[in-house]
């Protein structure tokens, strides 16, 4: 069933939000830009009991068993071209206000890990995959698709993952999303198609895991160590080098420490990227 709400968001044109339940798919966000290019409008959320082909940074799979989260909300135009890569800061709050709404005071910490990944003591309990495409008509189709280890996380050694139900939190999929739905319009909100990003920058950080303290940044081809200082008025990291300067990344994955030298994990959930951009 298409469910219908009021809408107070002004990045989605005044747009309601509406929430399209479906059983297995391939991908929420596959599914989502598919219906963008058929004419969907904006505001479009699409919920799955499973992926079949989820994916996430780089094209790594991404195990979708029964039991978590698979949603993507679509959105069109929802800012200028210049603010969108501050959008996966919007969503990683939400989903973390959604997570704090529904977890005990003393389940653990809850924090953002940059630019939107959602740790629990530091182990990671969701992935959320940003995704862009221009259609026919000139307009801009961005996908946010947030996967929440609810019931089940992967069962790896070489990073650290938690689900929810290990913290006490006993709500079903379909819960988590009432609470999702309404913290994703009211951080929407906020953000106000780029115009509020001070508000967002000052709300993220207040959320954010390992500002001031030793990180690596790895990038395709590289890996660079530092303090994290900030992030500056676009969202980007700011690392503070060895040698006194510091480097600016709108985009890469980020490693404490103690996970600094863990290999690459080709089934780990992408998370640490910003909108990517495609044309038909």
């Amino acid at each position: 069933m298409l469910l219908l709400t009021r809408v107070t968001t002004p990045a989605l044109t005044k747009t309601a939000f509406r929430h399209l339940p479906l059983g297995d798919v391939g991908s929420t966000n596959t599914e989502a830009l598919k219906r963008a290019r058929a004419g969907e409008a904006s505001g479009l959320w699409i919920t799955a009991d499973r992926q079949l082909d989820g994916r996430g940074r780089r094209g790594r799979p991404w195990t979708s068993e029964s039991g978590n989260l698979y949603a993507s909300l679509l959105l069109i135009d929802p800012a200028p071209i210049t603010q969108l890569g501050s959008l996966p800061l919007v969503v990683a709050i939400a989903v973390h206000n959604a997570i704090a709404m529904l977890l005990p005071p003393d389940a653990g910490q809850l924090a953002i890990k940059w630019p939107n990944d959602i740790l629990i003591n530091g182990a990671k309990t969701c992935g959320i995959l940003l995704e862009s495409e221009v259609l026919p008509d000139g307009s801009r189709a961005v996908v946010a698709g947030c996967g929440v280890n609810i019931a089940h996380h992967p069962a790896r050694t070489d990073y650290a993952s938690t689900r929810l139900n290990d913290h006490a939190m006993s709500a079903s999929p379909q819960e988590f999303f009432a609470r999702l739905f309404v913290t994703m319009e009211e951080t929407l909100n906020d953000w106000d198609s780029g115009r509020g990003l001070s508000r967002i920058r000052a709300a993220w950080l207040e959320r954010a895991a390992g500002v001031g303290q030793p990180i690596t940044v790895r990038l395709p081809d590289s890996e660079i160590s530092g303090l994290f200082k900030d992030i500056d008025a676009d969202g980007r990291l700011i690392l503070a080098l060895p040698d006194g300067g510091t480097r600016t990344f709108a985009a890469g994955d980020v490693f404490f420490p103690a996970a600094a030298s863990r290999p690459d994990n080709p089934a780990e959930a992408a998370t640490d990227m910003p909108v990517r951009q495609e044309t038909p």
